[in-house]
């Protein structure tokens, strides 16, 4: 393994509170522009519905708006969540993407639905769906591909495109499901961490080589916001820990404000619980951050990190991303 890694940027397009949605996505393209200048390889967005305080429920329609404010930078979806979706509708919209940007497209796809289940019916869909999550894989792969010249249906745009498709996820199914299909494959570590290592192992122990990749990729995803210093940087995740208090609770609302004392918000076993979803987490100075994450680094052995800062001050998020670089752990472009 190289001694340094790409680097990529996964957006949930925060809305913070007082602000528009228009407003959330100004400062979302401010943040592609911002991983673009210091050399990051993906700036990936998540699909999710029916959350105030996430812009990116159109994914593709906000991925095109960034692949337009950007010149270099990879763009892609991490992840349309496919059961939401008809393969075909989903090989059109990347298709298009693909006519407009090129190789810089990316699809990553997840099995869950991104949102609640009345949600889910209102996108026409039922709960069920997800189980033919293979098979929509593959029929996606088949739009996206060279091979469907004598099919009565076909993406178009889309055909013959072949836009990098990786699987997502968070347990041992999308590992074994990436590995038989010979695909690139993302841990959902940043909120999710409880089976990294033994989803990881599956993937690499499994993987069939294939037309699409001829060895294991793996990247993985993580709570990354540096700053001057430690107080600043814990100061400013609070907003991040606050999100997920109140996900956890059933309770809705945009990006929350930072706060000195999250024992006034969280009690005891809500913030055991927060602990450990965000336990993939570096926050700090950069003096702080470097040793953890290079020993995080070191033990999993990623081909590649995907880092998120969902957090509410943009300028906090800004100073993170200009500070990147001075980790020297990563292949910055």
């Amino acid at each position: 393994m190289n001694n340094t890694i790409p680097l990529s940027f996964l957006d949930l397009a925060p809305v913070p509170e007082g602000k528009t949605i228009a407003e959330g996505i100004a400062q979302t393209v401010e943040t592609a522009q911002q991983a673009e200048k210091f050399g990051l390889n993906r700036y990936w967005m998540a699909e999710h519905h029916n959350m105030p305080g996430i812009a990116s429920a159109a994914t593709s329609v906000l991925l095109s708006h960034i692949g337009s404010q950007t010149k270099r930078i990879r763009i892609g979806a991490g992840g349309v969540m496919l059961p939401n979706h008809a393969p075909l509708v989903i090989a059109e919209q990347f298709g298009t993407l693909h006519a407009l940007y090129g190789d810089r497209v990316d699809l990553g796809l997840g099995r869950a639905p991104g949102t609640d289940g009345a949600t889910f019916q209102a996108l026409r869909r039922q709960m069920k769906d997800a189980e033919r999550f293979p098979q929509d894989v593959q029929e996606l792969m088949y739009f996206l591909g060279d091979g469907t010249d004598n099919s009565p249906v076909q993406a178009f745009p889309g055909a013959k495109s072949n836009i990098p498709i990786w699987i997502l996820g968070s347990s041992l199914f999308g590992a074994t499901l990436a590995a038989h299909l010979g695909l690139p494959y993302v841990f959902a570590s940043h909120f999710a961490p409880q089976m990294l290592a033994q989803a990881i192992s599956t993937y690499r122990e499994q993987f069939k080589p294939s037309a699409y990749l001829d060895k294991p990729y793996v990247m993985l995803a993580a709570n990354l916001l540096l700053a001057d210093d430690d107080a600043t940087a814990n100061y400013h995740f609070t907003s991040a820990q606050q999100s997920f208090v109140r996900l956890r609770r059933g309770e809705t609302g945009q990006m929350p404000k930072p706060t000195h004392d999250m024992d006034n918000i969280w009690s005891p076993a809500e913030k055991m619980m927060v602990d450990s979803a965000l336990s993939v987490s570096f926050i700090g100075s950069v003096e702080t951050v470097k040793p953890k994450l290079a020993e995080f680094l070191a033990q999993y052995q990623p081909d590649e990190l995907i880092v998120t800062a969902n957090v509410y001050d943009q300028a906090a998020r800004l100073r993170s991303l200009e500070l990147t670089p001075e980790l020297n752990l990563f292949t910055l472009q």
